[in-house]
């Protein structure tokens, strides 16, 4: 069974849907997005501690400081390229932003390669299942621009601009 809640948020962003399998959150997404199309259609609302625990995680994270935790979650059907890519995803510090290509490089000096293709890694992170806690939203293309987001692009901006994002502030 997956259970969902509705994360409402402040001003400016769409709501949240969380979903979990009743002890991991496996879904994280804007309402109303791209990525709502991962919705779950045979969820039961319901109360569960990984929902007040990710809940607490985005009071934390909208009133613009930085969580010191993170809720639990499962990640289904991760392929190891995947993984690998949001394990990098996940060492973007909150405010700074890294491009597909960085990824790609980072990628292919792990595997003694010498290119990975940055569509592959852009497929990899679109493909993210639990937004903003996997920072998916401080990957930008190559010239700084917003290129796609399945939370949607009014979401990225806004959570870029919330994280003071200049928008130059590359790491990794």
């Amino acid at each position: 069974m997956t259970y969902q809640y509705t994360y409402k948020t402040k001003d400016g962003f769409s709501d949240i849907i969380m979903n979990s399998d009743g002890e991991y959150l496996t879904g994280l997404y804007f309402e109303e997005s791209r990525d709502s199309m991962k919705k779950k259609t045979d969820t039961l609302e319901k109360d569960l501690p990984i929902f007040k625990e990710t809940t607490q995680w985005l009071d934390i994270y909208f009133s613009g400081q930085i969580p010191n935790f993170t809720p639990k979650y499962k990640i289904e059907n991760i392929t190891p390229f995947r993984k690998e890519v949001i394990d990098i995803i996940n060492t973007i510090p909150f405010g700074k932003t890294i491009t597909y290509g960085d990824i790609s490089k980072k990628i292919a000096k792990n595997r003694g390669m010498k290119t990975m293709s940055s569509q592959a890694v852009g497929k990899a992170v679109g493909w993210n299942p639990i937004c903003i806690i996997i920072p998916c939203h401080r990957v930008i293309g190559a010239n700084g621009s917003l290129t796609g987001y399945g939370g949607g692009l009014q979401n990225k901006v806004a959570l870029l601009a919330h994280e003071n994002n200049g928008m130059n502030k590359h790491s990794i």
